[in-house]
């Protein structure tokens, strides 16, 4: 009876969850009257409504995420209709499987349920009617309709609960990721390079230089390139046109007022009890030091997030002010009346008034509105050079039509020069073919490029006098490379006949208890995968970095499960195993009950969704 509890309270909070993120108001909720869904799995219906609501709420994430607006097409492209979608076909398919089964709650249930969401309840604490008709209203839904969504979430939960409770991995899965992942190495190595050479490189002869450079051809070659005239024209370059009187930098001063100058401020927390008895009570115990503010929280069947106000103003706690600003970090006090009633404050920390005088910030308020207003100048602009383009003005005319700067370069993808800096550039680039018609096209910083393909110019050996000196620089590096590693070689029958490696006349450094995710400072970036991939007792080179390294393995280690980091690492990775697993059986679940059910779709009804969104 009490695991039943548990899934249902479950699913009360994921419901709560839409719920809460839907409070904002929703503009395409009764997009459809509830009558024209969107698909069906069996006899279930995905009513338009819901996808539109679920749609909505998952682009908001993604814009808070973000801290910007995500218009519909992006949002199409990162996917997000699809996952949606799937998701709703899912909870269709369950909803479907549950009616099959007769799987539901009674209504005893589901009122508890219902009268448990903090969302619906008033100050005291009890279940508000009003406040659960609001609650609703404010995101589309009727009190039946919220119902039997609760109902049929429930009965998902309990559905899913039943499939994968109990799952687990082999732990042969887990001890093997954990070997990978823990297991530790215990070696020693020398590092060689140029400073243990018995004799200077020396000045390499003519045809040695020459024969380095025939063998090494594709070292010399140029990649190929495509010659391109581009016009661009950045914010940068019509900053200077932009006039920002100081009164204009003034007025966005004061607009933003809030983030240059902010009052003394308290980190609070606030517990809202039925009545002052109540309140001073906990009070008292709390002084008494025979219980503690967290504690308090506990047994009120909240959590802390529940109380938590953030940062608070004066004026944003009305009478409890004078109390909160008053107290000290950590101290309680209370109770003060407030919208949820007789409430104790905790004061967490205290934050200093900033005030940030207008002189300080002048300059980057002048770059940032310049800025701003040279971007919007720019997309003014879009119109006229497109039409200009258009009506078959070359690129180089458009430095004189439109102020926009021509230049021309030979492109590859690593080029690193101006505009071939922005990925928007280089896709273009990419793809130009030689009868392309330059169209202008948007940079991520507000600027705008039209390019136009010349030729393509085919890879080309450069001349060995051109790339004389990269070509000694190249002789250098190999020979002294080749040097190391003879010497290297030379060691390691000596090694392997049991000598030890501090008596060979080098610095041996050693590494003990060294995991694959270790680092040590100086060695090239694949060191340790090359050592974890020897065998103990059989010495190594390993070069890179400009020096050679002779490595031998003395021990491999298993995993120390009496580190509490690794005990924590395994239990994680037995818990990834326990989740991915049950998830692969949730889904081939839910797909078994598409296909047994049918899947239908209404392209219409979905595409009628999208275009409320454009």
């Amino acid at each position: 009876m009490a695991r039943g509890n548990t899934i249902s309270k479950t699913a009360v909070w994921i419901l709560l969850a839409l719920l809460i993120l839907g409070l904002g108001g929703f503009g395409v909720t009764n997009l459809s009257g509830g009558v024209s869904p969107v698909g069906y799995v069996g006899d279930e219906e995905i009513g338009m409504d819901d996808y539109a609501r679920e749609l909505q709420q998952e682009i908001r994430a993604v814009e808070a995420d973000r801290g910007s607006s995500l218009p519909f097409p992006e949002a199409q492209n990162m996917g997000l209709d699809s996952q949606v979608l799937g998701r709703l076909i899912t909870a269709a398919a369950l909803d479907h499987e549950a009616a099959q089964l007769g799987l539901s709650i009674g209504d005893e249930n589901l009122a508890r349920q219902i009268t448990e969401i903090p969302a619906f309840q008033g100050p005291g604490g009890d279940f508000d009617r009003e406040a659960y008709t609001f609650a609703l209203d404010r995101v589309g839904l009727g009190e039946t309709q919220f119902e039997e969504q609760l109902r049929k979430e429930t009965a998902r939960t309990l559905m899913q609960g039943a499939l994968v409770r109990g799952v687990q991995m082999p732990d042969t899965f887990t001890d093997t990721l954990m070997t990978y992942a823990a297991e530790r190495r215990n070696f020693s190595y020398i590092r060689l390079d140029q400073a243990d050479l018995d004799a200077p490189l020396g000045t390499p002869g003519e045809d040695e230089l020459r024969s380095y450079y025939e063998a090494n051809l594709s070292r010399f070659t140029t990649p190929e390139m495509k010659r391109i005239t581009y016009a661009w024209l950045s914010p940068e370059m019509v900053v200077e046109q932009i006039d920002l009187p100081e009164d204009v930098l003034r007025t966005e001063y004061e607009r933003r007022a809030d983030d240059y100058n902010r009052p003394e401020r308290r980190l609070v927390e606030r517990l809202g009890f039925a009545d002052a008895a109540a309140a001073e009570q906990a009070k008292s115990r709390i002084a008494a030091g025979e219980t503690t503010f967290d504690a308090v929280v506990q047994d009120r069947g909240l959590e802390l997030a529940d109380v938590d106000m953030g940062d608070v103003a004066r004026g944003d706690i009305g009478a409890a002010a004078d109390a909160v600003f008053g107290a000290e970090v950590g101290e309680v006090v209370g109770p003060v009346d407030s919208p949820v009633g007789p409430a104790l404050y905790r004061v967490n920390a205290k934050l200093d008034a900033q005030e940030t005088p207008f002189e300080e910030v002048e300059q980057e308020l002048r770059d940032e509105i310049a800025l701003d207003r040279a971007r919007r100048l720019i997309e003014t602009r879009l119109t006229e050079i497109d039409s200009l383009l258009a009506g078959g003005a070359t690129l180089e005319e458009l430095e004189s039509e439109a102020g926009m700067q021509v230049a021309q370069i030979d492109w590859f993808p690593e080029s690193g020069e101006g505009p071939a800096n922005y990925e928007s550039f280089r896709e273009a680039a990419q793809q130009v073919a030689q009868d392309d018609f330059p169209e202008v096209a948007e940079m991520e910083d507000g600027g705008v490029f039209a390019l136009r393909l010349d030729e393509v110019i085919d890879p080309q050996v450069q001349p060995f006098e051109d790339v004389r000196a990269s070509v000694l620089a190249g002789w250098q590096t190999a020979e002294t490379n080749r040097r190391l590693r003879e010497l290297a070689e030379g060691l390691l029958p000596r090694i392997s006949e049991g000598r030890a490696m501090t008596s060979l006349g080098y610095d041996v450094r050693e590494e003990r208890e060294i995991t694959r995710g270790g680092f040590i400072a100086g060695t090239p970036p694949d060191f340790l995968e090359q050592v974890f991939a020897m065998t103990p007792g059989t010495p190594g080179i390993i070069d890179g970095m400009g020096a050679v390294y002779v490595v031998q393995l003395d021990a491999v280690l298993p995993p120390d499960t009496e580190i509490a980091e690794v005990a924590r690492l395994r239990s994680q990775l037995a818990e990834q195993a326990r989740q991915g697993l049950a998830q692969d059986l949730f889904q081939a679940f839910a797909s078994d009950i598409q296909a047994r059910a049918g899947l239908q779709l209404d392209q219409t009804a979905i595409n009628a969704v999208h275009a409320n969104f454009q």
